[in-house]
């Protein structure tokens, strides 16, 4: 009996001091914590930053710089939330280059469980999910390096008993690397990537006293959203009012 005794205390006391170290760890952030954390990183610039490749390969954001970046955040296993982001991410990529050029942006998403989210099960997660695509880059980093990934992008993200919560973001990241728009959820549509897309690689230069800036005139107004086919298609009927403005 002394025995049995003895045991239920040693239980109970590591019940006491389980719950005791529970009610000093940091309160977790809550939503709204977590959504100004996610705004309040627009503006900033990604840089300093080394990711790896399956191929052994060092990505940085510096190589990237020229041409917008889409990032976004996922634990490979997670097969509901992260799994619908990177499969709603694959169609609006597609949608996007199909209207805007196949080269015309990049995509990154980084792996943020590091001990098991590494390049080659990166490369593994991609394939399983068709997104194995040009421009695509599927990456894992040591913690330090996704930890200031995600503090610079505003990337909220904490272990739970299912795994990990966090917060659902893509990022857009402009040519010079700055952050400029938050899009939230795994599940959205196309327009919602792809006008502000659209502005940042057709936008840049509307100069009307250049043919170059005539024709991203034209592509930006005339390049719409059909929700019907869910892909963009070419509007020739508001050509005469860009080239009348143009010419005035």
């Amino acid at each position: 009996m002394g025995g049995l005794r003895s045991a239920q205390r040693l239980f109970v006391l590591g019940v006491v001091l389980a719950l005791a170290a529970e009610s000093k760890a940091a309160p977790k952030p809550s939503d709204a914590e977590a959504l100004r954390t996610s705004q309040a990183a627009i503006g900033r610039t990604v840089d300093g930053v080394g990711l790896r490749l399956a191929t052994g390969e060092t990505l940085t954001f510096e190589q990237l710089r020229g041409r917008p970046v889409l990032l976004s955040f996922v634990y490979t296993s997670c097969y509901h939330v992260c799994s619908g982001l990177t499969l709603r991410l694959r169609e609006a990529v597609k949608v996007a280059r199909d209207a805007l050029g196949s080269d015309s942006f990049s995509v990154v998403t980084v792996g943020f469980d590091t001990p098991n989210d590494t390049p080659e099960r990166m490369r593994t997660y991609a394939r399983e999910r068709g997104a194995v695509l040009p421009g695509w880059y599927f990456a894992g980093g040591d913690a330090a390096a996704v930890e200031q990934l995600a503090a610079t992008t505003g990337f909220t993200y904490f272990p739970s008993p299912k795994g990990f919560d966090h917060i659902t973001q893509t990022t857009l990241i402009d040519a010079q690397g700055r952050i400029v728009l938050q899009v939230y959820g795994e599940d959205f549509l196309p327009p919602l990537l792809v006008e502000p897309l659209k502005k940042l690689v057709w936008g840049q230069n509307l100069d009307r006293r250049t043919v170059e800036g005539l024709v991203n005139r034209v592509k930006l107004f005339c390049t719409i959203y059909d929700p019907t086919s869910g892909r963009y298609r070419f509007d020739y009927s508001l050509i005469v009012n860009i080239v009348a403005g143009s010419l005035a």
